[in-house]
């Protein structure tokens, strides 16, 4: 086949994929608001993604309105009620611990509003910067569940992971000990502000996955076309996300996680956002597209022409770090023999 029509084809392709991929972030918030156990908020990508033949796409996942209305509010409390409730549920320990699962006999099977109300527990305790141990969690399931808790405890650091952006590690197998790793260093721990406020680092995770899949630069329609599907709005308070577009267009720009700036030659002005510098020092192309796979149930290869791009960004990374130590160690030995010169 002419270089010219492979070419063609590749671009097309790549365009399809990205089409569906914006979608897919939809659809794959809203499996993390299923598997979660709370009515929260977060959308999905719709991804398109390559499987074997005959096997079954966990992919393309369901609408997206329903995927953020479910990853929104994770622990499906009010707001008032986040951390005050964590911490009077903390205090009336074994009687708080069975209210939750018998109190609202809502929509929700008994194994998601368990894992709804462990979401607060955790949100809580990663604001105390406290690590959490399988016993203190055990207080906030009922006994009748207690033998359920890894699959419990999946759900919620599911819920912690595609929500808040804050993976939970166990760090001592022995005391069943775990403590929170947040994938961003944004200031307060996520929250932008101290003393309250939810983590936001998954929704910057999110933002960044639409601009690596608009070809690393996305049009403020765009990336509002899919906060919308989240039941984000530019102007309307989030109750986890706060003020979103001063969010996204002020305060993340500020602190240089994204860039926005106005698209070459538009008239009327129309923006665009791209990786800003600190982006690209506290994550990659790689780890974003391995959230984007853990969120639509997949693998990152299954993305790939944006697995190969991230591939190549590793390998430029990988070999960029190794200029820096040869540089550094080169330094360094200069400076020791101009030392022994010296002396």
């Amino acid at each position: 086949m002419p270089r010219g029509r492979k070419s063609k084809l590749r671009t097309r392709e790549r365009r399809c994929q990205a089409q569906s991929g914006t979608q897919g972030l939809t659809g794959a918030q809203a499996t993390a608001a299923e598997e979660e156990a709370a009515s929260s908020s977060c959308p999905s990508l719709g991804v398109t993604t390559r499987r074997k033949p005959g096997a079954k796409s966990r992919s393309t996942l369901k609408s997206p309105q329903r995927a953020l209305a479910t990853t929104t509010n994770p622990a499906g409390v009010s707001p008032a009620r986040s951390n005050k409730g964590a911490k009077g549920q903390m205090k009336k320990k074994h009687s708080s611990s069975q209210a939750p699962v018998s109190a609202v006999r809502s929509r929700k099977g008994p194994l998601r509003r368990t894992a709804s109300v462990l979401v607060q527990f955790l949100v809580h305790m990663y604001k105390m910067k406290k690590p959490v141990r399988k016993a203190h969690m055990l207080k906030f399931i009922a006994k009748k569940y207690q033998n359920r808790f890894p699959e419990i405890l999946r759900r919620a650091s599911f819920s912690m992971e595609m929500l808040f952006g804050v993976d939970l590690k166990e760090v001592d197998r022995t005391k069943h000990t775990y403590t929170f790793v947040s994938k961003m260093a944004l200031p307060n721990d996520g929250t932008m502000s101290r003393g309250s406020g939810l983590p936001k680092t998954g929704l910057l995770m999110y933002i960044l996955a639409v601009i690596l899949m608009k070809g690393n630069c996305a049009t403020e329609e765009n990336i509002w076309e899919f906060l919308n599907k989240m039941r984000v709005y530019a102007g309307k308070r989030h109750f986890i996300f706060g003020e979103p577009k001063k969010l996204i267009t002020q305060d993340w720009v500020k602190l240089k996680y994204l860039e926005y700036r106005q698209v070459a030659n538009s008239d009327p002005a129309r923006y665009e956002f791209l990786w800003g510098p600190r982006a690209h020092a506290e994550t990659s192309k790689m780890k974003v597209l391995e959230f984007l796979a853990k969120v639509n149930h997949t693998v990152p290869s299954a993305f790939q022409s944006w697995y190969e791009e991230a591939l190549k960004d590793e390998e430029e990374r990988a070999q960029a770090s190794g200029c820096s130590s040869v540089l550094s160690s080169s330094s360094h030995t200069e400076s020791e023999a101009n030392s022994a010169l010296c002396g």
